[in-house]
Order: structure tokens, then C-alpha cells, then sequence
């Protein structure tokens, strides 16, 4: 049965965060759905006006019919997702449930107002570190506790990709995802 990944959006969230996943979690031939935060609206707009038509709306989503909830970050679509009762209930759900959650870049702030973060090893945009427990905080790009994911910011968006298709898929789905994105060959790059 294919792995099934629901990813949140809000008005105002971070195309990268949202979409680097998204676009990666497909290409490992894991389905995504990406739901709507807006009331009564399937298109949402990312911090930088790049619009996406939705597949769901948040009220539409049950559990258990995906293997990971997903939480991008976006300045103002972390903050919308905040005040969305039905957001932090589904988060909640995801977690006793014991399903995958992933979080990036301010997303994890969502995660603590949820209730599900503490004690838990966790990541965030650097300057929201402040926020979160210093016992429990990583500088770490990606961070695994159990079945909670965090990670940094946008350009750590693939590394955060690949560690949430390294949750639900073998190690050789991941190793010819790197292979097909030229992955090494970056590193490389980035090493000269």
C-alpha cells in the first residue's frame, strides 16, 4: 500500500518548506495531499503570493488515511496555523495515533502550541530558538525524536525531504532519489 502524506497550508506559508517535500515525496512515490488551512478556500498563497490550489480543505482530513502530517513554516503561515483549532486537534490526533509528524522552520512552534513537542529533541529557524526548551533544542539541520522530524529553513527544505522519505521508504528509494537529483554531485560542488 502506498505511504500517504498530508502537508498543511495556510495563508502566507513557505513555498520552499512546502513544496521541495512535496515535490520529493512524489517523486519516491509517496502520495501527497495538500489541504487547505482557509476556510471555504482550496487556493492558498505562500509568503511570496506563489498560489496553490489545495487538494482538501483541513476539515476534510482524517488520520487515518495518511502515514505523516507535515507543517511548513512561512512568517505568516505558521501564525494562521496557530489559531486554527482544527489544525492543533489534527496534530494532536496525528500524534496519538502515533503517526509520523514533520515540522520546518517555525512549523515546530505549531507542533509546541499543539501540546506534542515536549521532551521531545527538536530543531527550528535559528531565531525562534528562544521559544523552545534549551534541553530539548538542536542546531542540528534535521532532527529525529521517535516519529517527530524537525528542520531548520528553506534551504534545508531537501534535507528535510529526504529525512521524511527516509522514514517511510526503504534506504535504496532514498539513495536513488539522491542519485536521480544529483544530489553528490551538489555536495561536491558545495565541498570545492
Amino acid at each position: 500500500m502506498r505511504k500517504r502524506v498530508l502537508i498543511l497550508l495556510a495563508e502566507g506559508f513557505e513555498a520552499v518548506e512546502a513544496l521541495t517535500p512535496a515535490n520529493y515525496l512524489r517523486r519516491a512515490a509517496i502520495e501527497v495531499t495538500l489541504c487547505s488551512c482557509q476556510e471555504s478556500e482550496l487556493t492558498v498563497a505562500s509568503a511570496t503570493d506563489i498560489r496553490v490550489v489545495c487538494d482538501i480543505e483541513v476539515n476534510q482530513a482524517r488520520v487515518e488515511d495518511y502515514d505523516m502530517l507535515l507543517i511548513p513554516g512561512g512568517d505568516t503561515g505558521y501564525k494562521n496555523l496557530l489559531e486554527n483549532e482544527l489544525v492543533l486537534k489534527l496534530i494532536r490526533e496525528f500524534d496519538a495515533a502515533g503517526k509520523w509528524i514533520g515540522a520546518i522552520c517555525a512549523g515546530p512552534l505549531v507542533l509546541k502550541e499543539a501540546g506534542v513537542l515536549a521532551g521531545k529533541r527538536h530543531t527550528s529557524y535559528p531565531d525562534l530558538r528562544a521559544e523552545f526548551d534549551p534541553e530539548f533544542y538542536s542546531e542540528d539541520l534535521v532532527v529525529f525524536d521517535g516519529r517527530l522530524i524537525t528542520s531548520r529553513g528553506p534551504t534545508p527544505a531537501v534535507e528535510f525531504s529526504f529525512a521524511l522519505i527516509a522514514a517511510l521508504m526503504p534506504e535504496r528509494v532514498v539513495n536513488l532519489l539522491k542519485e536521480k537529483t544529483l544530489y553528490d554531485l551538489t555536495l561536491d560542488w558545495l565541498r570545492r
